[in-house]
Parts: C-alpha cells; sequence; structure tokens
C-alpha cells in the first residue's frame, strides 16, 4: 500500500453525531471525501438534510438519522439504520456536545446533569452500540477538548469534567476492545475553532485566548477533520488509546 493510499477509506461507512452545523459538518464532508459513505446523526432534522445534501454533491451516498445522544434508544437505532442502510459500521465520530458557561455556584444540578448526558453518556452509548457491530480494523474517535487538559478562563466545570471524562472512557475502551475486537479508540482534544459553541463566547474573549497560542490563530475545521480521517484510516493503524490535542500549541504554554 503506498503512502497516499493509506489515509484512503474508501467504501467504508462513517458515523458522525453532532453532524448538523460547525465541525460536524467538516467531519462529514472530510470523511466522504476519504471515500466513506456516512451516516448523519443530530437532533436537528432539518439542517441534517442540509448537510447531507452537501455530502451527496461530494459523490457518496448519505444516510440521515435524528438523533440525541442522551437517550441509549436513540444511539441503538442510529447504527441500526446505519446496518439497514449501508450494511456495516467502520468509523464512529463521537462529535456530539454542548456547553455551558455557569459559575460552579450557581450551576444547577439539572444544567451539569444536561451536559455530562450528552458529552460522557452519549458518547459511551454510541461507542457501545457500535462497539457490539463493529469488524476488526474499525474505529471509534471521540471529540474531547483542550478543556480536558487545561482551563481558559470560563467557569466551564460541566463542561470541562465531561471532556475529561472521555479521555479516560477512550483509554479505557481501547484497552477492552483493540486486542479483543479489532477496534481502535482515540479522542480529539480541539482548541479554538469556530463553533456554535464560540460564538457564545464574550466579545474579545477569543481574541485574547489567541495570545496564548503559539500559532497565533485560531484552527480551521478541516485541520481537525483531517485528524480524525488519518486516525481512522490505515495510516492511523497502530494508534490507540491516546488524546491527541489539536490546538495551534495551546496546551504546551
Amino acid at each position: 500500500m503506498g503512502i497516499n493510499d493509506m489515509f484512503r477509506l474508501d467504501d467504508k461507512v462513517a458515523v458522525v453525531t453532532g453532524a448538523s452545523s460547525g465541525l460536524g459538518v467538516a467531519f462529514a464532508h472530510a470523511f466522504a471525501e476519504a471515500g466513506c459513505d456516512v451516516v448523519l446523526g443530530a437532533r436537528r432534522e432539518d439542517k441534517l438534510e442540509r448537510v447531507a445534501n452537501s455530502v451527496r454533491s461530494i459523490g457518496r451516498r448519505v444516510h440521515t438519522v435524528p438523533t440525541d445522544v442522551a437517550k441509549p434508544e436513540d444511539c441503538q437505532r442510529l447504527v441500526d439504520e446505519a446496518l439497514t442502510a449501508f450494511g456495516r459500521v467502520d468509523v464512529l465520530v463521537n462529535n456530539a456536545g454542548v456547553g455551558t458557561a455557569v459559575p460552579a455556584t450557581r450551576e444547577t444540578p439539572e444544567q451539569f446533569r444536561e451536559v455530562v448526558d450528552v458529552n460522557l453518556n452519549g458518547c459511551y452509548w454510541m461507542a457501545q452500540a457500535c462497539g457490539r457491530v463493529m469488524e476488526p480494523e474499525s474505529s471509534i474517535i471521540n471529540i474531547s477538548s483542550v478543556l480536558a487538559l487545561t482551563t481558559a478562563g470560563l467557569p466551564q466545570a460541566a463542561y470541562s469534567a465531561s471532556k475529561a471524562a472521555l479521555v479516560g472512557l477512550t483509554r479505557d475502551l481501547a484497552q477492552q476492545w483493540t486486542g479483543r475486537k479489532g477496534i481502535r479508540v482515540n479522542a480529539i482534544a480541539p482548541g479554538f475553532f469556530s463553533s456554535e459553541m464560540t460564538d457564545q463566547y464574550p466579545e474579545g474573549y477569543l481574541d485574547n485566548m489567541e495570545l496564548r497560542i503559539p500559532a497565533g490563530r485560531k484552527g480551521e475545521p478541516h485541520e481537525l477533520a483531517a485528524t480524525a480521517v488519518w486516525l481512522a484510516s490505515p495510516a492511523g493503524g497502530y494508534v490507540t488509546g491516546q488524546t491527541i490535542a489539536v490546538d495551534g500549541g495551546l496546551t504546551i504554554t
């Protein structure tokens, strides 16, 4: 296999959650360009269909499933429909996530649980459903955050805790499944990329954060998506249980 071929995922099937906007769209496009048929899950059905049409224009097949990953039954339905539509699941990108910025003394139990339910529990339900049906050489990629590794000056206890827990979940699932099932499990810890979440940050916050980033800028979505394709492809075939920071150097400052 030539080096360029090692980054191809021709005729594989990738499931992407949180696929209705932002980084989820970038993941969907990247895996389609790498050769995958794509199954898209998210809560907003109208936006899902727009993303699906853009992926079809790349020339790959697409199936959409309205999904709330906090509900285990929705996660199972997403995987069941992927199997019905395409007969297999080779890649899972656990991208669905929510965030809050509530001071710890004022955050309610409901607010904290909602974040953990999506960011941590939802990733587990999706990985569990996929892990039951994936064949050897499959790949699960959990989207964590640099806030699992550092702080960024906002009150984000629930978000940071859930994303840090994903690092531990990734490590444990890799230990359980890589040797026994041949399923590699890794995480990506993105730095600052434009998304619906960053649109909610206080004015000037991202400009100040860029001063901490050695690269001096926010990341581009295709840079993050390319890392996911590498991890899922044969090029990343000896990588498992790892958390890869894609952050312009933020975590070294």
